[in-house]
């Protein structure tokens, strides 16, 4: 196998012009192969193959750099540094990270996870070596996808006054996790489908070339003029007109012409696009007829590219679409919101059953929530649906544009807590804390299903910023029989019993239940559950309505510690004077590596089993 010959960075430069193609073909067999076991993103990276390694024959890395935006396509560029072998430990706690990680390889210029963050990352990199007086290469991939985030325009506007070399490689394969919306896609569509450019400058050259004596002093004059032929016939220009070279589009999957357009992009000596057309899932026929099925991808069999382990249970995405459907059947005023997932956070059905109710803003989760304030002082309900470490980049819009204000808007958000095999960049462990901190905020946590369901319905009449926050995963079913009424500000008692109460929220209450089963277990009788519901307002009155029957006081949460329902909790009992003992179970204040979420849980100690070995040992010393 060729692959084989791939041991090292650069090795691939080795390899003779006939060798590449068949290489490309290696690789996405190895990746498809690879990652059918392991799960992870495969469309994206098969479809950036032959652009990976063109710009590993461009460039000679590590004193070179490439920064990935997201990072999710980086699979190859692993691959061709040397680290093949990762590809059976990729995602799992411990082993190869499926982003780029600086810490893991001097290849990797910048830890990337979330989007439209390249290009800045890049120009950073530029100044930092123009100051530092050196010579390499500094290369920015984004996609198209991407393209639609504010943050890549900052950094467009700033790059274009650069008076050195920066090469921006636009990896445009029309989709970012669903297919792209907005003005920015249709801009480049024209661009990608823009013949008439294409036929009318190879016309033109051609023509000139024959013209003797001239023909090809004139043909070198306009390609040097910034006014050149593709001004006059692709509408706008935007690139150009903001300052940036731009090359293309060139074909993603021919390497040498690739090559070609990056050894011309080195020359230029500012900032410079190379416009690259791709194909998501290029390869495997699954893939390509179901890109965003093949986003993130689990472990699936290759023949029939179905899930190997296909869900038994309706996961909390599945609940929350059904109930938007119906949400919007009853309240004509019910809007919804995503950023590009329309899929990833159930609200396809809604999008279907109500389109002109419906808004895919892009990769721009600022802009997103700003809109959903718009709409809300219009007089509409609408529901912001987003994960939680993706909203994280709209705080600033939350407090200023929502909660200043006051205004109804619901946020759904997915994927709190531990979310995984993708890791630091994308664990949803903060959002307790960060919009706690918002005053008129107010914040729920389903303990199940049908909690969420209710949470959904109350939200939407509330007529105040609320947030609910629910997992990744099968959503759980126990604890049917209690669903009382949701009031605002208050909590649901499960169990009332005494001596130690444990305080869950949300998918905390399961664990809860679990934990409560184990003392019983081991002799301690008596034990009362609360599920929070609100995080807040906290309930003080039903927490300090257990003072006189409970010695120790249990806080449980799949948020860091700081600043989440923990330190919320044990003010209280400071400010009361309770004189309880407390422990608080959240997740220390670090980043969450990527694993295994039950592995993870275990790891940080918030799973059953180590819950009820530290509330016994506090316990014993009351």
């Amino acid at each position: 196998m060729l692959l084989d010959n791939i041991r090292q960075v650069n090795d691939i430069k080795k390899m003779s012009e006939e060798e590449l193609e068949p290489l490309a073909e290696e690789i996405r067999e190895f990746l498809i192969e690879k990652i059918s076991v392991t799960g992870g993103h495969l469309g994206s990276n098969l479809g950036a193959v032959e652009l990976t390694m063109a710009l590993h024959l461009a460039l000679n890395l590590p004193e070179d750099k490439i920064i990935w935006d997201v990072g999710h396509q980086s699979y190859t560029h692993k691959l061709l540094t040397g680290r093949r072998s990762g590809f059976e430990t990729l995602r799992k706690y411990g082993g190869m990270s499926g982003f780029p990680k600086r810490r893991e390889s001097d290849c990797d210029a910048f830890d990337t996870g979330h989007s439209s963050t390249s290009i800045s990352a890049g120009l950073g990199l530029v100044k930092a070596r123009d100051l530092n007086g050196e010579k390499h290469l500094v290369v920015s991939v984004i996609g198209d996808g991407s393209l639609t985030g504010g943050m890549a325009y900052e950094a467009l506007n700033n790059a274009a006054r650069l008076e050195s070399n920066f090469i921006i490689v636009l990896n445009d394969n029309n989709m970012s996790i669903s297919e792209n919306v907005g003005g920015v896609s249709k801009y480049l569509n024209n661009v990608r489908t823009a013949d008439s450019y294409l036929d009318l400058r190879d016309g033109v050259y051609n023509t000139l070339k024959d013209m003797p004596k001239y023909g090809n002093q004139m043909v070198k004059f306009i390609r040097r003029a910034k006014n050149s032929v593709k001004q006059l016939v692709i509408p706008g220009m935007f690139f150009e007109d903001m300052g940036i070279t731009y090359l293309g589009p060139v074909d993603g999957h021919n390497i040498g012409q690739m090559v070609r357009v990056f050894n011309e992009a080195k020359r230029v000596k500012k900032a410079v696009l190379v416009h690259v057309l791709t194909q998501k899932g290029k390869g495997y026929l699954p893939a390509e007829r179901h890109p965003a099925r093949f986003h993130g991808a689990e472990p699936f069999d290759v023949e029939t590219g179905l899930p190997t382990h296909p869900r038994a249970k309706a996961n909390y995405t599945d609940i929350f679409s059904t109930v938007m459907t119906k949400l919007g059947q009853r309240d004509e005023k019910v809007v919804a919101i995503t950023a590009a997932m329309p899929d990833g956070t159930g609200l396809k059905r809604f999008r279907n059953m109500y389109p002109e109710r419906f808004f895919d803003v892009g990769i721009a989760e600022e802009h997103g929530v700003t809109f959903a304030a718009g709409l809300a002082a219009g007089g509409l309900k609408p529901i912001v649906a987003i994960y939680s470490s993706f909203l994280q980049r709209a705080y600033d819009q939350i407090l200023h544009d929502v909660c200043i204000q006051n205004l109804p808007v619901v946020f759904a958000i997915d994927r709190a807590g531990l979310v995984g095999s993708d890791g630091e960049t994308h664990q949803g462990i903060f959002d307790l804390s960060y919009l706690s901190s918002i005053p008129n905020m107010h914040i729920m946590a389903p303990k199940n299903k049908w909690e969420l369901s209710d949470m959904m319905k109350f939200a939407v009449g509330f007529g105040a910023p609320i947030a609910i926050r629910y997992p990744r995963g099968e959503a759980y079913d126990g604890l049917k029989e209690y669903r009382q009424p949701i009031v605002y500000g208050k909590s649901e008692w499960i169990y009332k019993e005494a001596d130690i109460c444990l305080l869950a929220v949300g998918s905390m209450v399961k664990t809860a239940c679990q934990v409560r089963e184990q003392l019983k277990e081991k002799g301690y009788s008596s034990c009362s559950l609360i599920n929070a519901r609100f995080v807040k307002p906290l309930d003080e009155d039903t927490i300090e309505s257990a003072f006189e029957t409970h010695k120790l006081f249990v806080a449980m949460e799949e948020n860091v510690a700081s600043g989440g329902y923990g330190e919320r909790v044990r003010e209280l009992l400071d400010r009361k004077k309770s004189g309880k003992a407390f422990l608080s179970i959240a997740i220390p204040d670090e980043y969450v590596e990527h694993g295994n979420v039950e592995l993870l849980r275990q790891e940080i100690e918030i799973d059953a089993d180590s819950i009820t070995r530290r509330i016994i040992a506090e316990y014993a010393g009351l």
